[in-house]
């Protein structure tokens, strides 16, 4: 029995003598016929319990919940003080249309000139959705015309050697229905928002009549009809969204890399040799290789950001319960996130103000401030800017794998306080390496509690084998770590809190590390590699585990032509600033480079 620990009250920790702990992470990097044999173990009764108990000790999991008395109460779900009103900012009517509050966005945004954009220009963009918007109201082109170059783009994607699965579920006939009924509304001049047309896809563990919600298995789609579409999804539909599918992913987002052995890998359009990044790797993928505007994802520890990170677009994950996310399978988690995915900040604001809208539930319990988006249309925008305080926690933020992220990231940051006054502020957060313990138990707690009722009849040999190895973890954990680790989610709330009073960001890099390697044993049988999740997580989970807002942006590309993202964290409620800052570092950004996969849908010639 080891000696018990007992924590100081968050309250009474002195900041001046935190020192950052990394906490590197323990376990067997294992694939091919080595993991099956590593999940048989795990899944033998006493060899498996075994095996886990040594794992949790080596990582230090049962110091921290078993051998620790930690003082504060537990936090089951995020708990937000009230908090100061954002400046410069247009309030979204929430209750009112979702084509309401688009409109309402549009007027957030720059003046739009079709000819700065639609003239072909030596360097490479993408084309935002008011491209496509002016296009089709200008008669330059189609939905139906523009579903066509897209049902190309997917098909030429699934045929290549090896295939590029982007879309788990994909019925052309459908898209081309869609596009005809868009099409229609523009000939009589009825369309239905600025988003009327534009293509989209859906993460395959969100809701999409018809299709069915697989969750990147090959079998819940049999204990899950989908028998109407996901509130954000209802929304999108609203505003004349055409829908293309929906997306591959990590299987049940138990992953962070994008691998699915069931359906394929999809691989990073940027280096096909790479991953993705995941859960949300379709989604991401889809959208960097110019095949959709945006998409939507999920994000219970990074899968929306990381991905966004690894492939060179825009992930938004907004604050816990700002979304209403109903008919996704993360409904009923304290971690999970419904959020966009696009090629730029602009398009973020205009999908996000579509769907965004708390549950009742979440209005009663969680009290969010009203909806807003900075007004980027302002003179007083540039103002706003400079009052903006950036905290910056500098040994973490350079804790990366190679030196290349941290120096963009830093450069970003330099540039942005040059160009807009911004004031850096250096800031501590303790205990770090608990929040990955405090993620961890929670977030595998719940999500094995929200599908063990599904995992009847032999359901739960069906999973891939890394998400088994997952699964054997989840089931060791206990009631009491579970209470545990919501006790350490307190006191690293008000940690955070106590920073976001000095600062109004936080600001690190998205990953730890560009995207991976795909190793040629992990596609059949795939992988199970806590290093490469531990560094492609090690900034996102903060923002999972206490609800935060936060949005990754591109600042740029390592050594080796691979996008390198900056992660921005704000305060609970405070999308607008997120959302401003990271439209001004966009601005700032000169170097894009097209992916070796991309398809220029608006103008295929």
């Amino acid at each position: 029995m080891g000696k018990k620990r007992v924590m100081l009250p968050a309250t009474e920790v002195d900041l001046t003598k935190v020192k950052y702990n990394p906490g590197e992470i323990q376990a067997p990097d294992v694939t091919g016929l080595w993991l099956w044999i590593f999940v048989k173990l795990l899944e033998t009764p006493l060899i498996g319990p075994v095996i886990l108990s040594y794992l949790k000790k080596q990582n230090k999991i049962t110091e921290m919940l078993k051998e620790t008395v930690i003082p504060e109460s537990p936090m089951f779900t995020p708990e937000f003080p009230p908090q100061e009103p954002e400046p410069g900012v247009v309030y979204i009517e929430e209750d009112k249309s979702s084509q309401h509050r688009v409109d309402s966005a549009i007027r957030c945004l720059p003046h739009y000139d079709p000819s700065s954009d639609l003239n072909l220009t030596p360097s490479f963009h993408y084309w935002k959705i008011r491209d496509y918007a002016y296009s089709y109201r200008s008669n330059i082109t189609t939905p139906s015309i523009i579903a066509e170059h897209v049902i190309s783009a997917i098909q030429e994607f699934s045929n290549k050697k090896p295939p590029i699965p982007l879309l788990i579920s994909f019925d052309a006939m459908d898209v081309r229905k869609q596009a005809a009924a868009s099409t229609q509304r523009f000939y009589t001049g009825t369309p239905l928002s600025v988003l009327d047309g534009i293509f989209m896809a859906i993460k395959d563990d969100i809701d999409c009549y018809p299709h069915p919600s697989k969750g990147g298995t090959t079998w819940f789609h049999e204990v899950h009809s989908v028998e109407k579409d996901a509130i954000c999804v209802s929304r999108l539909r609203n505003c004349g969204v055409i829908f293309v599918g929906k997306a591959n992913m990590h299987e049940f987002g138990q992953g962070t890399t994008g691998n699915n052995s069931n359906y394929g890998i999809t691989r990073n359009p940027h280096d096909l040799e790479r991953y993705t990044g995941g859960s949300s790797s379709g989604p991401a993928a889809i959208v960097a290789c110019g095949i959709c505007s945006a998409a939507l994802g999920t994000d219970g520890g990074g899968s929306i950001r990381i991905p966004s990170s690894l492939c060179g677009v825009v992930g938004l994950k907004t604050t816990y319960g700002r979304i209403d996310i109903n008919g996704a399978l993360c409904h009923g988690t304290t971690m999970g996130n419904v959020g966009p995915i696009a090629s730029s900040v602009e398009d973020i604001m205009l999908v996000y103000a579509a769907i965004l809208g708390a549950s009742p539930i979440d209005k009663t319990s969680l009290l969010p401030s009203p909806p807003c988006l900075p007004d980027l249309s302002s003179l007083e925008n540039s103002s706003i800017l400079s009052s903006i305080r950036i905290g910056k926690y500098t040994e973490w933020f350079n804790d990366v794998l190679s030196p290349d992220i941290s120096t963009k990231c830093e450069d970003a940051l330099n540039t942005l306080s040059q160009t807009h006054g911004c004031k850096v502020v250096e800031v501590v957060i303790p205990e770090l390496h608990q929040t990955r313990t405090s993620h961890l138990v929670s977030f595998g707690s719940e999500s094995l509690a929200s599908l063990t009722p599904h995992c009847q009849n032999g359901n739960e040999k069906k999973f891939t084998l890394d998400t088994r190895t997952n699964f054997a973890l989840f089931r060791s954990f206990t009631a009491s770590e579970y209470v545990a680790a919501q006790r350490l989610r307190r006191r690293l709330m008000y940690y955070h809190m106590e920073i976001f009073k000095m600062v109004d960001v936080i600001v690190t890099p998205t990953t730890g590390t560009t995207a991976p390697v795909i190793r040629p044993k992990s596609i059949k049988f795939g992988e199970t590699n806590m290093k490469v999740t531990g560094n492609l997580m090690r900034f996102v989970i903060s923002g999972n585990l206490l609800g935060l807002p936060a949005i990754s942006v591109p600042v740029g590309y390592d050594k080796q032509g691979l996008p390198i993202g900056i992660q921005i964290m704000g305060r609970p409620w405070g999308e607008a600033t997120i959302l401003r800052l990271a439209a001004a570092l966009e601005g700032l950004r000169v170097e894009t480079k097209k992916p070796v996969s991309y398809f220029n849908v608006l103008n295929k010639h």
